[in-house]
């Protein structure tokens, strides 16, 4: 165990930011953000991340590729490596709790061996613990990032391992810097424990607007659901993680982790003024000569990050709750410029959207040097967080679906008139702001309505302030021999990829 008196409470945001600039090579930006670095690793390590394997998950887990176990014995043996080495180390703790519903929620005893990563927890967690939190819901995460692993000894890939331990109820994390893991693998204990109890776990953004009509919006990084959620004519829940049950949503953060490359305050006024606020923290962003932040800068990434709470955004939710969703939006940005800005959804659609969670990717990191696209396919919308069979969330999402009554949509945020490698140009912002808008408002719901032969979407036919032109990818294809050739290929990928879901009796609709 870890020894308490070791460890540093209470500490005050000065205290650590002087901390962290020191000995951990942050910097303070002109406006006195906080500012950090995290090494070689500006993204989630997904070959370093494991599950213990024992009596409680073995027949829980979906193992694979992303869900790898771990051995119960290596577990235990590199949890005593650490306490080794904590032992010669400064170690800042705090209390603080994931999951706003103090039904559901997590208490985390969170251990780090860097100050700033205790910034970035109170901004990303509850501070505000609930006193009514059982015993089996108290977890422990140590964060070491100055830790290495050893391929031979500790049975991993690298040097560097996040390690998940249901029945021990604890993380463990070594040699790894970037702040995002810390998260993402608390989402992944609340993905795993909350199905039982008949809450859907949720990768998704939540607004509300003033008659309290909630909005869910899921989608793949790069696909808008951070931006489409921070409206200013809307409140915001949360912007990554939720929880559906009974009452509505609640979100799973105190905070937000926003991508701020090209970061402007005319696109994104609501994250723009976060990230100047003091209490924010600022990942990979290069600063310039007058140590100010250059949002446009992607020399280190482009996964450029602040992570702020949600106290500095003007119309948050207040109670970090919301009611039960009235829309659902599933946003994909579709290379192939083939499907529809927006289409409505029957259940079983919204199966087969969720199921596969499809956007694509070029065939290449760089955008300007892509020769093909690559469909791609995040099961759940998140399929790196979520350690049991995708069905079992498929499953809960057609039970929310029907006891709610809520609209689904599929909303198109990339590629019309065209291929990304065609000729085809990107919906504006704009465009998708005015279509989320029109089904907020009903609009969309009400328009006259025609069939979309692929996939059999149904598609309205005119929306005001929408060229309609827009609305039918036909229409804005010249080439119609090359829309059926692309057609053709999306049709073929989504259904493949959804057969290994078709014989589960689990999903049946």
């Amino acid at each position: 165990m870890l020894e308490k008196s070791s460890l540093e409470y209470g500490l005050s945001r000065d205290e650590l930011v002087s901390h962290a600039i020191e000995f951990e090579g942050a910097k303070l930006t002109a406006s006195g953000v906080l500012s950090v670095k995290t090494g070689s690793r500006t993204g989630r390590s997904r070959d370093a991340r494991y599950i213990v394997a024992d009596n409680t998950t073995n027949n829980s887990v979906h193992w694979g590729d992303i869900n790898r176990p771990y051995k119960r014995v290596d577990m235990d043996k590199v949890w005593d490596k650490a306490l080794v080495y904590v032992k010669s180390k400064r170690l800042f703790a705090s209390d603080l709790q994931v999951g706003a519903s103090s039904k559901y929620a997590l208490g985390v005893h969170v251990v780090t061996e860097y100050a700033w990563h205790q910034l970035y927890l109170r901004n990303l967690f509850i501070r505000e613990v609930s006193g009514d939190i059982p015993d089996y819901s108290q977890w422990t995460l140590l964060s070491l990032p100055g830790m290495a692993l050893s391929p031979e000894h500790d049975s991993v890939q690298s040097d560097v391992g996040l390690f998940i331990d249901i029945t021990k109820r604890r993380v463990l994390l070594c040699g790894l810097k970037y702040a995002g893991e810390m998260k993402k693998a608390f989402f992944s204990v609340l993905n795993y424990v909350l199905p039982t109890r008949g809450v859907l776990p949720m990768h998704c953004a939540a607004n509300q607007g003033e008659d309290g009509d909630v909005s869910l919006f899921f989608g793949l990084s790069g696909t808008g659901k951070t931006t489409l959620s921070a409206d200013p004519g809307r409140q915001l829940i949360g912007d990554d993680e939720h929880g559906w049950y009974s009452e509505g949503v609640f979100n799973f953060e105190g905070g937000c982790y926003a991508k701020c490359i090209n970061l402007t305050p005319e696109s994104e006024p609501l994250i723009w003024q976060a990230a100047h606020q003091s209490t924010a923290v600022l990942e990979n962003v290069v600063l310039n000569g007058r140590d100010e932040p250059d949002f446009k800068d992607s020399s280190l990434t482009s996964n450029t990050r602040v992570a702020y709470p949600r106290d500095v955004i003007p119309n948050a939710v207040e109670g970090n709750k919301g009611g039960v969703p009235k829309s659902v939006v599933f946003l994909t940005c579709d290379l192939y410029g083939v499907l529809p800005p927006v289409s409505i959804l029957d259940h079983k659609q919204a199966l087969f959207w969720f199921l596969n969670g499809y956007t694509a990717l070029v065939g290449s990191t760089e955008m300007g040097s892509a020769k093909e696209i690559n469909p791609t396919f995040s099961t759940c919308f998140g399929a790196a967080f979520f350690p049991r069979n995708p069905t079992v969330y498929g499953s809960l999402l057609v039970q929310k679906l029907r006891s709610s009554q809520a609209s689904v949509y599929l909303v198109n945020t990339g590629w019309y008139g065209g291929s990304y490698v065609s000729g085809g140009k990107r919906f504006d912002l704009s465009v998708t702001r005015r279509i989320i808008d029109q089904i907020h408002s009903g609009s969309v719901l009400a328009a006259e309505k025609t069939v979309f032969p692929v996939f059999d979407l149904q598609i309205p036919v005119a929306l005001a302030g929408v060229d309609s032109t827009l609305l039918d990818p036909r229409k804005a294809w010249s080439d119609h021999q090359a829309f059926e050739k692309y057609c053709k290929l999306l049709h073929s990928s989504c259904q493949k990829n959804f057969s290994q879901y078709e014989t589960d009796e689990v999903v049946v609709i």
